[in-house]
């Protein structure tokens, strides 16, 4: 069967990302855009282009029926959601389906089906994979039957995630104002107001397994990835294989994943989520039925494009492989580098970009959507790449991230870079410590380094008004008695010596 021409109903990185590995396979790639997007990364890397609304995502990428049409008029076959926007929206699936069209991803029902954290739980519980205790139903049978789970609990959304509608609880009396306050920032967000309560696992850590799965029955894990590291629920850090697991576990969690993936019918890239508690319990979390942020740590690792994959797969394709015949080698990390300011409780930071260096060498890859004069807008998620360094060990890898990540240069908006090489050079991190709690344990009142802020602000006004940074930098340290060039060196300057 195979697909022609596909249209990517998304923007930023992951959408120059598919186009990249559908370009490989002699796709042609229609790229979407909003107004302020037209001159966007994966506009560019587009074969052809269409306008679908304004700035807000409402009125362009996560409007359906635009979507729909621009897919027909550019006689695109499939589509492509990527992640984020309507990649896990059981209705939009739906819609390319009916509109005769291929969605690169699992079927709408599967898609509805794990996207309630409820229903999702009770299928797995049925199939045999570990759940962690759970209570739902009305807030008034939650709070009767909360003293048999035990303290701490945790009030999760049951139709979304990303950390809206999640409240712990550390005594009966929270509950009641817990559930209330969770109920409607659920609804608010998901426009579902269910909720329901979870055991709290005390010091958990966040791994996944990726799943590969035809129509034709094959189904494949790819091994695990860590995803430890999180601010406000969110990941931050991702590696694989992940420091913590004997090969014991490892064999239990990936088969607990395969089973997963069977009782939901799985068909194309998906994700099984679980937390781990040492030394070998594990529990499912949830299933992401789609594209991972973090998938390029387990490409980098196997050798595997996921994307290439996907859209196999979606084509009518077999797997090209067997479980038998994957391995991984080494070992890759990924950092997500988002325009932001991490001393001010990650706030996003807008703006344009006035110089963009990305960092390069030997088993670097920086997936961007981004460059020098784009803009950051308010609109959209802060995210400006996923930088992922490639180690025959974890220590190799490490190195080699703390170093990619000194080489980049970002000017003209705050970002995560210098919160991002002290997570990387920490103790706790350099020995695989790595938990839930690990930032709001070690990082609660970070500051970024005075002098590296200074100078960076220097450079980025100069760079405004002059195109170069180097006299102001330079300048404004050397008045304080700072030499940048022992200390931060050219690249994290943001200029050439």
């Amino acid at each position: 069967m195979g697909i022609k021409k596909l249209l990517v109903a998304n923007r930023g990185e992951i959408a120059v990302r598919i186009i990249r590995s559908a370009r490989e396979l002699g796709i042609r790639c229609v790229a979407v855009h909003s107004d302020i997007d037209r001159k966007c990364r994966h506009v560019l890397a587009a074969d052809e282009a269409l306008e679908i609304g304004e700035a807000p995502p409402l009125k362009s990428y996560l409007d359906m029926g635009r979507l729909i049409s621009a897919a027909r008029a550019s006689g695109c076959d499939a589509v492509h959601p990527g992640y984020g926007f309507l990649s896990e929206n059981p209705k939009f699936a739906s819609m390319v389906a009916d509109a005769g069209l291929v969605f690169v991803g699992p079927g709408a029902e599967t898609i509805a089906l794990m996207g309630d954290k409820v229903a999702s739980k009770e299928v797995m519980r049925k199939a045999g994979v570990p759940v962690v205790p759970f209570l739902s139903g009305t807030g008034e049978v939650c709070l009767k039957k909360a003293e048999k789970l035990g303290y701490p609990l945790i009030i999760k959304a049951a139709a979304g995630g990303g950390g809206k509608g999640m409240r712990m609880v550390s005594g009966p009396e929270q509950m009641q104002p817990a559930l209330e306050a969770a109920g409607r920032e659920a609804l608010k967000a998901f426009g579902d107001g269910r909720v329901f309560v979870e055991k709290y696992i005390v010091k958990p850590r966040h791994i996944e397994f990726q799943i590969l799965a035809d129509a034709h029955g094959g189904i494949v894990h790819l091994f695990e990835r860590e995803c430890s590291i999180q601010r406000r629920h969110q990941k931050v850090v991702e590696e694989t294989p992940s420091p913590a697991l004997s090969e014991a576990v490892r064999a239990a969690m990936a088969k607990a994943a395969v089973k997963a993936a069977k009782a939901a019918g799985y068909v194309n890239a998906g994700t099984v989520e679980f937390i781990f508690e040492e030394p070998g319990s594990f529990y499912f979390l949830e299933m992401n039925t789609r594209l991972q942020v973090e998938h390029p740590v387990t490409e980098m690792t196997t050798g595997i494009d996921l994307v290439r994959e996907q859209l196999r797969v979606a084509g009518g394709e077999k797997l090209g492989f067997a479980q038998a015949e994957l391995s991984r080698r080494g070992h890759a990390i990924e950092c997500r580098v988002y325009a932001e300011t991490p001393e001010n409780n990650f706030l996003p930071s807008a703006g344009k970009i006035h110089l963009y260096r990305e960092p390069a060498g030997p088993n670097i890859r920086n997936d961007s959507g981004f460059g020098s004069a784009d803009e950051i807008s308010t609109y959209y998620d802060p995210l400006i790449s996923k930088l992922v360094t490639y180690g025959a060990t974890r220590e190799e890898a490490r190195l080699r991230m703390l170093s990619a990540l000194k080489e980049y240069v970002v000017l003209g908006v705050n970002t995560n870079i210098a919160f991002l090489i002290d997570v990387i050079a920490h103790p706790e991190f350099a020995a695989g410590r790595t938990y839930t709690d690990f930032i709001s344990r070690f990082f609660e009142d970070w500051k970024p380094k005075r002098e590296k802020m200074e100078i960076a602000l220097a450079c980025a006004e100069y760079c405004r008004a002059h195109g170069s940074p180097a006299a102001a930098g330079l300048s404004a340290a050397k008045e304080r008695g700072y030499d940048p060039w022992k200390e931060l060196g050219p690249f994290e300057i943001g200029i050439d010596k």
